[in-house]
C-alpha cells in the first residue's frame, strides 16, 4: 500500500458501545490528518453471541463468524456517527477509501473467514484482527483503543496476561508494527495529536526502542 509508511490502523474496542465517550472518541478520530484504518471491536454484539453459545450449542466456528458479524454491526454504528468513515471491505476499498480521503472502517467477513491463516474460533479477537490488518497493510502502527488505561512502560506480554488483548495478538502482529493503547485519559488531547500527525496512548514497552529508532 502506497503510503503504509504512515498509516495508522486503529482498533476501537466496541466496549466503548456502553461508553458516553463513544461520540468524543469518533469525532477525535475524525480530525486525524494521517490515513488511518478503522476496525471496530465487536463488543455487546460478540457478547450475545458468547451468551448465546452455550444456551443454543452451537460450534465455534459459527460463533466466530457470528462475532465477526457482530464486528461488523459496531462498524456499521460507528460510519453513522462520522463525518469521514465508510464501509471497506478489502484491500481495494481501503485503498480507494484512502485516496478519497476518508477513514475505510473494515468490516472483515469477506475476508476474515477466508484467510488461512486467520484461527475460526474463540482465540481470535478483533484485537487480533486488528493487529492482522496492520501486518496485512504493512501499516507502520496499530493503536488499541480500550476502556481502561494502561500504565507507562507496559509490554505485549503483560496486556495478554492481563486479558486485555488475547492470546494469539503478538502471533498476528506483523514485527514492524508499533503498537500503542489508548485509554479514558488519552482521549481529551487524541483529536489534536491525530490531527498533529501524532497517536494518542502509550507505546507498548516491547516496541518503543523500534519506534525510537525509526525516528
Amino acid at each position: 500500500m502506497g503510503n503504509s509508511k504512515q498509516l495508522l490502523v486503529v482498533k476501537l474496542g466496541g466496549s466503548s458501545a456502553s461508553s458516553p465517550d463513544l461520540p468524543r472518541w469518533v469525532k477525535a478520530l475524525d480530525q486525524a490528518s494521517i490515513p488511518i484504518v478503522v476496525v471496530p471491536g465487536g463488543g455487546p454484539f460478540a457478547n450475545t453471541v458468547r451468551r448465546y453459545q452455550p444456551k443454543l450449542g452451537f460450534d465455534d466456528r459459527a460463533a466466530h463468524e457470528m462475532a465477526i458479524l457482530g464486528m461488523e454491526q459496531f462498524g456499521l454504528a460507528l460510519i453513522s456517527l462520522s463525518s469521514r468513515m465508510v464501509r471497506a471491505r478489502d484491500r481495494d476499498e481501503i485503498e480507494t477509501a484512502l485516496q478519497a480521503g476518508n477513514i475505510p472502517v473494515w468490516l472483515p467477513r469477506d475476508v476474515a473467514l477466508t484467510a488461512p491463516d486467520i484461527a475460526q474460533d474463540w482465540s481470535v479477537t478483533s484485537d487480533s484482527l486488528a493487529a492482522w490488518l496492520a501486518r496485512r497493510l504493512t501499516a507502520k502502527h496499530l493503536c488499541l483503543i480500550k476502556q481502561i488505561d494502561v500504565p507507562e512502560g507496559a509490554d505485549v506480554e503483560a496486556l495478554i496476561g492481563a486479558k486485555i488483548v488475547d492470546d494469539g495478538f503478538s502471533e498476528y502482529l506483523g514485527p514492524t508494527a508499533s503498537v500503542h493503547v489508548a485509554g479514558p485519559g488519552d482521549l481529551s488531547s487524541a483529536g489534536i495529536r491525530l490531527a498533529e500527525g501524532k497517536i494518542p496512548g502509550q507505546v507498548l514497552q516491547r516496541y518503543a526502542m523500534a519506534l525510537a529508532a525509526a525516528v
